[in-house]
């Protein structure tokens, strides 16, 4: 009996709302047949939990938060797990998975928006008490469900470069996907924080003619040129004489989005991933879409196959980018209520483990 309740339990940082964790101890349940338990070895504070914490955008409580995480399958349920590729997965094995959950079976499941499914589940957002309590990455354990995406992370790939895939990678990959092509083209990165330090590397990886980043911090501008930018412009400076075929936009900023749609040429692109909280709207000029034929894309999460790309990515830029510096040494697990505020400097992730010696 003490051997099984202490198989089933597990260590959790459990938001109360606010800024108020406390770390708290709770039950696993068994896994089902294409489920799994998961011990996770690091997870990373994305800037989606700190504007939960802070109150810019709504989340159920008391939940465990966290949705970029990486670790090792502890127990698996009846059957045979696999990952994207569909190759057979074993306890012990490293992986990562996806944000959301889906059905597989509803109408937007069917016409390939799973991000958007009807019934979903998201990773490190649901209610403790709901239908996937133990949902979030800031714990010692996770239960991953029947329909979550699983990608086996190679060795060569460190955890700190493995946690953020699960969120800021593969949602750049779906960013990358909508805008097309980039090779050749002149591209526009709107915010330098993770999300546009990776869609540098991935545009100038492509092979964009030009890759020009605009932010308002002198040291995130830097590290951009860093991972791909061959341009940087303070945020809200004197632009517009350049234009862009492609503008990526991730800070979710209203003068940022204006200035990424305003910086357009003739065909252009505007791709918008970064306004995930509530703000002020924007003037369109409808006539300038016509005589410009110029295009708005929306991207919010991901499909499975971008966490996928995430991992292929870094997998082949990963002795050219030193994609561990973005992330600080992990903290204990118990003082994540104090990582709750946006890294300072060249830093663009927190992080915490429950395995510290």
């Amino acid at each position: 009996m003490d051997t099984q309740t202490r198989r089933l339990s597990l260590s959790a940082e459990l938001w109360n709302g606010g800024s108020d964790f406390d770390t708290r101890t709770l039950q696993l349940p068994e896994p089902g047949a294409g489920e799994a338990i998961a011990a996770i070895d690091l997870a990373t504070v994305c800037g989606s939990d700190i504007h939960t914490v802070s109150g810019r955008r709504s989340g159920p409580f008391p939940s465990i938060l966290g949705h970029e995480a990486v670790g090792r399958l502890q127990d698996i349920g009846p059957g045979t797990l696999t990952d994207f590729t569909g190759t057979a997965l074993n306890t012990g094995d490293r992986v990562i998975w996806s944000v959301t959950v889906a059905c597989g079976s509803c109408d937007r499941c069917l016409a390939g928006r799973s991000a958007k499914c009807r019934s979903l589940l998201k990773t490190g957002h649901e209610p403790l008490d709901g239908r996937w309590g133990i949902s979030g990455g800031y714990a010692s354990h996770i239960h991953l469900p029947r329909g979550i995406t699983l990608v086996s992370v190679p060795d060569s790939i460190s955890d700190a470069v493995a946690a953020p895939a699960a969120c800021a990678t593969a949602t750049v990959m779906a960013v990358f996907e909508a805008a097309g092509d980039v090779a050749g083209k002149r591209v526009l990165v709107s915010g330098a924080g993770m999300l546009g330090i990776v869609a540098c590397a991935v545009a100038a990886y492509r092979g964009a003619a030009a890759v020009e980043v605009r932010d308002l911090n002198p040291e995130r501008l830097a590290l951009a040129r860093e991972f791909g930018a061959t341009a940087t412009a303070v945020a809200g400076g004197q632009n517009a004489a350049e234009s862009f075929d492609i503008a990526v936009e991730l800070s979710g900023a209203q003068p940022a989005v204006v200035a990424a749609f305003e910086s357009l040429d003739i065909g252009g692109s505007l791709i918008l991933a970064g306004s995930v909280s509530p703000g002020p709207a924007m003037a369109l000029d409808p006539e300038r879409m016509v005589r410009s034929l110029l295009s708005i894309t929306g991207v919010h999460n991901y499909e499975p196959r971008h966490l996928q790309a995430a991992m292929d990515f870094l997998a082949a830029t990963n002795l050219t980018h030193d994609w561990a510096f973005l992330v600080a040494a992990p903290k204990p697990a118990a003082e994540l209520g104090t990582l709750m505020l946006p890294p300072a400097g060249r830093i663009l992730r927190n992080s915490i483990t429950y395995h510290q010696s």
